[in-house]
């Protein structure tokens, strides 16, 4: 298996870009395909033990950065460590492409140089998001679509995404017949936008399990298997639940050393509280399918450290093994020609 690594992509690279390759290559008996400039990526690699890895660096001159607008920027910069990797994956030099970089970026330089899977107009970003489940009194995962690739959606594009969020959540995540659920300010059909009410209204003649609106506090008690949304409301969701678990740990944190026995009690709880921070930490799940490009590309948060990096492989070798994009296509045969005028 060979998972390409955009090296300059995110705040922090090419450091820990390089960092966390070095960890997976070495966990996961990888290898890993650092693209970037070279000088620079050789310079990062040398500190590191990298004796009977496979870490092979194919140099792009040029690197798409976070303020750029993305689809100009890939079209100006044919050299970038984006572009280079995507066409990689392309001509089937990689199984896989990962990138913390712009976001807008990979969208462009997966449609530009994958195309899309036939039958789906808009691609989606993914991620996994935890949520306390009462039943096995423990965590476990729900899959949100999308989560950053579309700030304005249209019904069928939410059906769409509530098509794949089925597939993933079935063939990948083995969830059998998943619950879907759309996100709304209300449990009513009648509640949220013009493009909620009418996307409701297609869900329900889809034959998927659709189980009807959740509202945002319905995602982390485990309402739905998959929760369907536009990017501009999932990212807002993911980054508000981000700052709120550190927000809380920040406050107990500042709270229990006001108290000398709830200090002994914190020592106490320590595994505790770990597993916990373990489950909230966003590093964990490392980064999010971009669902709907002919190929397995990963985006990570801009912010990744290393072991953020390392994760994002992992999920990407997860894809691969798990055949994700062979998945998607039989999984939307199947489904497609059962929506009347929503076929490929």
């Amino acid at each position: 298996m060979r998972i390409v690594l955009d090296a300059m992509g995110g705040d922090y690279a090419p450091p820990v870009a390089v960092e966390g390759a070095v960890m997976a290559a070495r966990e996961f008996g990888i290898e890993v395909v650092l693209v970037g400039r070279e000088d620079e990526v050789r310079t990062e690699l040398a500190k590191h033990d990298t004796s009977g890895l496979k870490l092979p660096i194919v140099h792009a001159s040029q690197v798409i950065e976070m303020q750029e607008h993305p689809a100009a920027a890939v079209k100006a910069k044919p050299d970038s460590s984006m572009v280079v990797g995507m066409k990689m994956l392309r001509r089937g030099e990689a199984d896989a492409f990962v990138s913390a970089g712009n976001s807008g970026g990979v969208l462009a330089a997966a449609l530009f140089h994958l195309g899309r899977i036939k039958g789906i107009k808009r691609p989606a970003l993914s991620t996994i998001y935890p949520f306390f489940d009462k039943e096995k009194k423990a965590a476990s995962y729900c899959f949100l679509i999308d989560v950053g690739a579309n700030a304005e959606c249209k019904p069928e594009n939410l059906l769409q995404f509530a098509l794949m969020g089925h597939v993933y959540a079935e063939k990948i995540l083995g969830i059998e017949n998943p619950r879907i659920g759309l996100l709304s300010n209300g449990e009513e059909e009648t509640k949220g936008t013009v493009v909620v009410q009418e996307a409701h209204q297609l869900l329900k003649q889809s034959g998927l399990n659709f189980i009807g609106n959740v509202e945002g506090k319905d995602i982390p008690m485990g309402m739905a298997d998959v929760v369907v949304t536009d990017g501009f409301t999932g990212n807002v969701v993911v980054k508000l639940s981000e700052g709120l678990a550190m927000a809380l740990f920040s406050f107990l944190k500042v709270e229990i050393e006001k108290r000398p026995l709830a200090t002994l009690g914190a020592l106490l709880a320590r595994p505790a509280f770990k597993a916990m921070a373990k489950v909230l930490d966003y590093r964990e799940y490392g980064g999010g399918a971009l669902l709907g490009v002919d190929g397995v590309v990963i985006i990570a948060h801009g912010r990744s450290d290393a072991i953020a990096i390392k994760n994002a492989i992992r999920v990407a070798r997860k894809a691969v093994e798990t055949r994700m994009i062979e998945a998607i296509k039989q999984g939307l045969e199947e489904l497609l020609p059962s929506i009347p005028g929503k076929g490929a």
